[in-house]
């Protein structure tokens, strides 16, 4: 054995108390059909031995056991590789001792696991430096029944001055195959969620973002990686995994010199240095990921499971469908406008009346977007008897009031900016950055968070029955006055104010429904999630371009979290079309309802009856992705419930080309032995049923194994059909 890996296992030894020095069992993380096994080396070390479909209790104890230790053999799949050793490879944590040391060692030290009910099982691994007071704890939440594990780290240490954290990853997992597809997601304003896979090859591969408090603008912090060849929605090997974090992330693929796979998902360590006092912890951000052997499909459904149940605000719960006013009025309206747009909400037959920007600032009124944020007191002249007058307008035609905050920011014409310039984040001796006319407040101060959390309290105490939260900018010159010298620790705790604003509110109203925005979709993450009923998906609600945005977040995010509407944004686009493609999500309304025709005023009151007796299936049920739009122009979805009695699909033809073959469409997760009935929906007052299928009783294999057509077979440019089935 080579001298310097006997020494290191004699000094880990020694160090450990006795009970720590005898070789613990095999560690199994599982659900039911997952699988990581984690294992403690002759060295005291805690390796990864597995990571896949889930093994019998034999199969573990087969295991290659990770050794023997010596320097020309192949390195064993360390759990969690410090930095400053032996690793050669991209660490998952780094320290500064107090010392000046910059060397970290861990060896286990005991295990944890506890059966928190017949769903979740959580463990924690403890593990120490043996030579310094040191410990990290690995926590795995293993969820049964929808095959996710979540996984975070916590840190913390007696040494008598701070320590200094400079990577410090959730996780840490290893993958092995042939090959490695990585499927992202990426994009701008307008055009979020765009889709790309290609190929990982050796070297170091990131994806991360340094905005601040907008982190999906650019990269979202979810991916998919299919093992040894790409997969397709029914077939191949997928990890799909996404981080819950709210600010700058970072997503590490690495494959090394033995074609390992080894992800690391975490906090973005840049300008983030991170001073940890004695006796204090450190929490990462929670790592959410599954495995499927069938697909990306399977992926997709588990997490969309696991995000219902646990992962957003009443997953399982109704949703509210609504209508806005912005593309309707923008910032222009009076008092007696949103009246009428009350009533038109109620006609409608929608539940709620959303209010977005330019209600609030008097001295400096919100007439655009470069005055009034932060001066969130109802502007008299366009609202002279206040909110309340609007709530009780929506109470008496039967619907709830929604207001739009943006309590984060604030323009340099507000009140707020002349009275607390110490509340905003700026560089000092730098002019202003400002985007979008606006500054970003310094939610490390805890005034500021006082002030954000009152600002959203006040408004809820005069019964505002929904709230959207926008956030429209990135965090640029990035200082706080309030840190002082210790500026490196701003990122992290502005996302953890954000937290800490966001929990008083849950705590105090658990049930209120809330969208979480961005200026679109530029927080899609679960961490903000957790406190949210759903996202606004993006500034774009171009019908056609929507079918590509929301068929990426679709990936990690189940439909009742996407928050569609059917706008004005391309009038050439039909209404039933438009209508069509939002009913694939949350469906909502931003659209004069008065300026409609008699015919598609009728057809969006029956589309919204028609979806309220469709979203169950649609918010709960599986989706299954039928035809991608980045493999034609013939786009299909399903969505079928849980006891296999109710579907609902959705065929969108995308510019179909002239004499393209418009094929029948083969469905998914219907029981093969129950005959359904098949109709038509969604058609506008003059339209009659154009699929054959309309009107016929198929049995469940024949519509998974021949299937039926969900375009019209003229191939008409961006028509759209969807078809309900009911089991007899």
């Amino acid at each position: 054995m080579n001298l310097r890996y006997l020494y290191f296992l004699l000094l880990l030894t020694q160090a450990l108390p006795a009970w720590a020095q005898t070789r613990p069992p095999v560690i199994a993380i599982e659900t039911e059909h997952l699988s990581l096994v984690l294992t403690v080396g002759s060295n005291q070390k805690l390796y990864q031995t597995y990571l896949g479909g889930k093994l019998s209790t034999a199969d573990r104890q087969a295991l290659p056991k990770p050794g023997p230790f010596d320097a020309y053999m192949p390195a064993p799949d360390e759990a969690y590789v410090p930095a400053g050793t032996d690793n050669l490879f991209e660490p998952a944590i780094r320290l500064v001792h107090a010392d000046g040391n910059p060397g970290l060692a861990l060896a286990f030290a005991d295990v944890k696991t506890v059966k928190n009910s017949d769903d979740l099982t959580t463990t924690t691994v403890h593990l120490r430096d043996p030579a310094y007071p040191v410990d990290v704890l690995l926590h795995f939440a293993a969820y049964q029944k929808e095959d996710v594990i979540k996984t975070w780290t916590e840190i913390k240490h007696r040494e008598k001055k701070p320590i200094v954290l400079t990577q410090y990853a959730s996780a840490m997992l290893r993958l092995h195959a042939p090959h490695y597809w990585l499927t992202q997601l990426h994009g701008d304003w307008a055009a979020e969620a765009q889709e790309v896979q290609h190929e990982l090859t050796s070297g170091l591969k990131v994806i991360d973002s340094k905005l601040g408090t907008r982190p999906s603008w650019y990269h979202t912090p979810s991916f998919l990686v299919a093992l040894d060849k790409p997969a397709t929605e029914t077939s191949g090997e997928v990890l799909a995994g996404t981080l819950a974090w709210t600010g700058n992330f970072r997503l590490a693929f690495e494959v090394d010199n033995l074609n390992t796979l080894r992800l690391l998902p975490g906090i973005n360590p840049y300008a983030s240095d991170y001073t940890l006092p004695a006796n204090q912890s450190f929490v990462t951000p929670e790592f959410i990921f599954t495995y499927s052997a069938a697909g990306k499909g399977q992926a997709s459904r588990n997490l969309h499971r696991w995000a219902r149940r646990y992962g957003i605000v009443d997953g399982t719960q109704p949703r509210l469908t609504l209508l806005n006013n912005w593309e309707t009025t923008f910032t222009s309206f009076t008092e007696s406008r949103l009246d009428s747009l009350i009533g038109d909400a109620a006609k409608l037959g929608v539940d709620l009346f959303l209010l977005d920007d330019g209600w609030f600032g008097n001295k400096h009124p919100r007439n655009d977007d470069k005055a009034g944020l932060g001066d969130w007191q109802p502007n008299r002249a366009k609202l002279p008897n206040g909110i309340g007058h609007l709530v009780q307008t929506g109470t008496k035609e039967g619907i709830k009031f929604g207001i739009w905050v943006e309590p984060e920011m604030v323009n340099p014409k507000s009140e707020l900016y002349r009275q607390h310039p110490e509340w905003i984040l700026r560089l000092p001796n730098r002019p202003e950055d400002l985007s979008r006319n606006q500054l970003v407040l310094d939610l490390n101060n805890p005034k500021v968070q006082d002030f954000v959390y009152q600002t959203v309290d006040g408004l809820l105490a005069q019964n505002v029955g929904y709230v959207k939260w926008d956030n429209c900018r990135m965090i640029t010159n990035a200082y706080s006055q309030y840190l002082g010298k210790n500026q490196s620790h701003l990122y992290i705790g502005y996302v953890q104010g954000l937290y800490k604003v966001l929990g008083r509110l849950r705590l105090k109203h658990p049930r209120l429904p809330m969208m979480l925005c961005a200026g679109g979709g530029s927080r899609a993450d679960y961490g903000a999630m957790k406190y949210f009923t759903e996202f606004w998906t993006s500034d774009n609600t171009d019908a056609f371009e929507r079918v590509y945005i929301q068929w990426g977040f679709l990936n990690f995010f189940p439909a009742n979290t996407l928050a569609s509407h059917v706008t004005n944004w391309n009038r050439q686009h039909t209404l039933k079309f438009r209508t069509d493609v939002a009913m694939m999500g949350k469906l909502g309304y931003d659209i004069d309802i008065a300026k409609l025709t008699t015919d598609e005023q009728q057809f969006s009151h029956q589309a919204v009856k028609a979806y309220k007796r469709l979203s169950p299936t649609i918010w709960q049920g599986d989706l299954f992705r039928l035809r991608s739009p980045y493999e034609g122009n013939q786009v299909a979805l399903m969505y079928v419930d849980e006891a296999q009695r109710h579907a609902v699909a959705f065929g969108y033809n995308l510019h179909t080309r002239f004499h393209e073959a418009v094929l029948p469409v083969r469905f998914q997760g219907l029981d093969p032995s129950k005959r359904y009935k098949v109709a038509e929906v969604n058609l506008m007052p003059s339209q009659k049923a154009e699929l054959p299928a309309h009107g016929q009783t198929y049995s469940g294999d024949y519509l998974m194994k021949v299937g039926v057509l969900l375009s019209d077979p003229e191939a008409k440019q961006l028509t759209s059909h969807v078809l309900e089935l009911t089991a007899e």
